[in-house]
């Protein structure tokens, strides 16, 4: 069972920036099957500062990007509620931890956040610090 990568906002960036240690991942994951996604909020808030669109399209081509539906927005205000959290600061993370949490196993979240994701993520992602 090939599993999923989930790239956060600085993940997302890092992929943006062709910073090595992510694009080295990113191979290594297309090699052996696994998904890499994200979701379309964390697309949004990714810093795309001094990115070329044309860089920014080519990548997101490339990564299952997951609208945020009602549903997906449910369960991360259920995340947010059970941990004690305000939706203003975190709801991109707990939308975000909520596709993680329901994407095909193995699943690894690479964050530069990992204390608040491995919080909403719970025990069946792994977090990555990147």
């Amino acid at each position: 069972m090939p599993g999923t990568l989930l790239l956060d906002s600085e993940g997302l960036s890092k992929l943006y920036r062709k910073d090595r240690t992510v694009v080295a991942l990113l191979q290594a994951a297309a090699e052996e099957g696994v998904r890499v996604a994200t979701s379309a909020m964390t697309a949004l808030e990714a810093d795309y500062e001094q990115i070329h669109p044309a860089r920014i399209t080519w990548v997101l081509s490339r990564v299952d990007v997951h609208d945020v539906t009602r549903k997906v927005a449910d369960e991360a205000a259920v995340l947010l509620r059970s941990h004690g959290l305000h939706g203003h600061k975190h709801a991109t993370d707990a939308a975000f931890a909520a596709l993680a949490r329901n994407a095909p196993r193995p699943a690894t979240v690479l964050t530069s956040d990992p204390e608040d994701l491995t919080l909403l993520c719970g025990p069946g992602v792994e977090v990555v610090k990147v």
